[in-house]
């Protein structure tokens, strides 16, 4: 299966993991948040494997810009699921399908380490 990468172009993190799997050859699908929103058949299945709170990005600008009753109305999956689909820009990123398992953040080594396997 191709990879598929969630998230925001501009983001920095997404240009660096961009990268790294075009250095590598690695063909890849981008899923940008901001044309093409959250996949909502998907974002369960995020749910399911890596945590809402692994997802939710409590350290970012978006978060930080949301106003403090929304912040404290994340409280479980459904809450945060809310939170994520009325502001992708909260989800960390990216998020990447790699088919048997999903990845969130980029790091070069469980990149690696997932490729390998």
């Amino acid at each position: 299966m191709t990879p598929v990468l969630h998230g925001i172009p501009n983001c920095d993190t997404v240009k660096k993991a961009r990268a790294w799997l075009t250095e590598r050859g690695i063909d890849y699908t981008f899923h940008d948040f901001k044309k093409l929103g959250v996949p909502a058949d998907r974002l369960d299945d995020w749910i399911a494997q890596v945590g809402w709170e692994k997802l939710v990005n409590r350290q970012g600008n978006t978060w930080r810009k949301l106003d403090a009753q929304v912040q404290a109305s994340v409280k479980d999956a459904e809450s945060a699921k809310a939170v994520m689909n009325q502001y992708p820009s909260v989800i960390k990123r990216p998020v990447v399908d790699w088919g048997d398992q999903t990845t969130v953040g980029f790091s070069p080594d469980t990149w690696a380490s997932t490729i390998a396997q």
